[in-house]
């Protein structure tokens, strides 16, 4: 049997690779195993490990990662050390790594320097900020690539990445999204006692090379839904360098009675939610990915997700008040629901992922690495 490690350190990135794990603690020839770490392990944002445990997964391994000054090159450093360690206990044949997150770089780092097989889930996207240069960085430590679009791939073959290296299988999370096993509506407001009828949905993250507005940025995100009138469901943004900011914004709408703060939502019960909601609000990629693929309405603010996507569902507009407000007094004219995309795949994501793994050419692919020129 074949270990494969999948490492996760942010409840996004567990519930969109969490239709691949499924699929190979299931198969015969695959052993799974979980390295958890970052957000997940933290009570500020809902003490995520619940829900990875909730999956009865037969390996989880945890790490705490964090550390007191709370910048990105040390959380690298931390991780780093850990995974190195579990790893060269484990020796594993394949890592698997999801996305920008600094997590995802010390997954790559670890694997590429000790001459283990690493894949990369999701790159060859573009976004604003750090995030773009910390996502090209792992596809060039990583050796195998699992792709959401051609465009993407594209863009690998053009960072000198080897054609048969590349495999597009859509993204991940979409395979839940369609899912006939999301649990209904009224499950999920009962669970969290949501007490709305109409709402719409908060999630706004720092941008970390814009930490010197970020206060300000908040502070008018936060001034705009207080002028509106909109029930609003929040979710607490991720542990990104000047979250501090949006935080302290938020205390405003604590105990308002338009508002329902959590640090967490579980994947299926937020899809579920987001697919009822109004509209989605903030810089989350969920704006961008999911929103679409339910023809939901999504206000993407700022630079977070720029030039990640285009579509008529998403309305980008700048930080400021009255240019927030504008865009949430449009969305009622707008009838995106038929609008439904499959830009990112058709949710076979799964299914596309066992079938490069269980071909044994994919395990043919050196740990040494050489830049192809494009054609």
């Amino acid at each position: 049997m074949k270990k494969i490690v999948f490492l996760t350190g942010t409840r996004a990135d567990f519930g969109k690779i969490k239709p691949l794990l499924q699929e190979v603690e299931q198969h015969a020839d695959f052993e799974l195993y979980v390295f958890v770490t970052g957000m997940h392990l933290q009570e500020l944002y809902g003490y995520t490990l619940i829900e990875i445990q909730r999956c009865k997964f037969t390996h989880i391994h945890t790490f705490e990662n964090h550390t007191h000054e709370s910048t990105m090159d040390l959380t690298l450093a931390k991780t780093i050390e850990g995974f190195s360690a579990y790893c060269q206990s484990l020796q594993p044949d394949l890592i698997v790594v999801h996305g920008d997150r600094v997590e995802t770089l010390a997954g790559a780092i670890v694997g590429s320097l000790n001459n283990f097989l690493v894949a990369h889930i999701e790159g060859g996207e573009l976004s604003g900020t750090v995030d773009e240069l910390i996502r090209h960085s792992v596809s060039k430590l990583c050796h195998l690539h699992f792709v959401s679009h051609a465009e993407a791939a594209k863009r690998l073959l053009q960072m000198g990445e080897a054609n048969d290296s590349i495999f597009e299988i859509g993204s991940p999370d979409l395979d839940s999204m369609f899912s006939k096993h999301l649990p209904s509506l009224e499950t999920v407001k009962s669970y969290y006692e949501i007490p709305f009828d109409n709402y719409a949905i908060l999630l706004f993250h720092p941008v970390t090379t814009e930490i010197n507005q970020m206060e300000s940025h908040a502070q008018q995100l936060v001034n705009a839904l207080l002028a509106d009138s909109q029930n609003y469901i929040v979710v607490y943004p991720n542990n990104d360098m000047g979250n501090q900011y949006i935080f302290s914004a938020y205390e405003a709408l604590r105990n308002h009675p338009r508002f329902k703060l959590f640090p967490s939502l579980r994947f299926e019960y937020f899809l579920q939610l987001l697919q009822q909601a109004e509209f989605i609000i903030g810089n989350s990629s969920a704006g961008i990915r999911e929103a679409p693929g339910y023809g939901v309405s999504a206000i993407n603010i700022g630079t977070r997700q720029h030039n990640r996507a285009a579509h008529p569902c998403i309305h980008n507009v700048s930080y400021e008040q009255e240019a927030i407000l504008s865009a949430i007094k449009t969305i009622p004219s707008h009838t995106t629901r038929q609008f439904a995309s499959q830009q990112f795949g058709a949710g076979r994501s799964a299914q596309l992922f066992m079938q490069a793994l269980t071909n044994s050419a994919f395990w043919q692919h050196s740990a040494q690495k050489q830049f192809r020129d494009s054609q």
